[in-house]
């Protein structure tokens, strides 16, 4: 017996970086659970919303239409909850939905900023 996985789409670093300074850019969503969120002290990519993992199915279908352009994000590589809020949108019937698996692990150590809490900008590594 076979299990029939969800394709899921990704974006590398270069590619979000060009397409959040395109006009229509993504909507981009930091999934990470309320628990790392808070560890972190709500470090996000500058711009971006913030939306538990496991709030996706509920808030995704009421904040945003199918066909809109969605990446989402987590902590890094090591950090699964990108490609499952991907595939869960996916299977909700969102068609342009991208994961961003190097996270803010990868956006931190390319020295971008990142915004946390207490909104202001910080260029430090947020995973290390």
């Amino acid at each position: 017996m076979s299990e029939v996985k969800t394709e899921i789409k990704t974006i590398s670093l270069e590619e979000l970086k060009s397409r959040l300074e395109a006009p229509n850019a993504p909507v981009l969503v930091n999934v990470l659970t309320e628990e790392y969120f808070t560890k972190k002290n709500g470090a996000r990519i500058p711009g971006s919303l913030w939306i538990p993992l496991d709030e996706v199915g509920d808030k995704f279908p009421k904040m945003f239409n199918k066909d809109r352009e969605i990446v989402v994000y987590c902590g890094g590589l090591q950090c699964p909850q990108s490609r499952m809020a991907a595939e869960k949108l996916v299977n909700l019937g969102f068609t342009h939905v991208k994961a961003f698996e190097g996270g803010l692990e990868e956006w931190s150590k390319a020295g971008n900023p990142l915004e946390t809490k207490d909104n202001s900008q910080s260029s430090s590594s947020c995973c290390g």
